[in-house]
């Protein structure tokens, strides 16, 4: 199933351990790194997208097939 692409700055939803979240993507990455000392794989056909929530202003990172965007 591809994943589909979003850019910088587009709204999206992602279903959460607590429900719906909506957040805006503030980057993209297209290769490993590192957060907290977990170790996201991203490359540049399935990049990681870094979201921010809209209400709590929390930073989650997801792969684009967990990802909806809201028109």
């Amino acid at each position: 199933m591809p994943s589909q692409t979003f850019q910088i700055g587009d709204i999206v939803s992602w279903n959460s351990e607590a429900g719906y979240v909506s957040g805006r993507i503030r980057a993209i990455h297209t290769e490993p790194f590192l957060v907290n000392g977990y170790q996201h794989h991203a490359t540049s056909e399935h990049p990681q997208y870094e979201i921010e929530s809209l209400k709590t202003s929390h930073i989650a990172f997801h792969k684009g097939t967990a990802l909806t965007l809201v028109e």
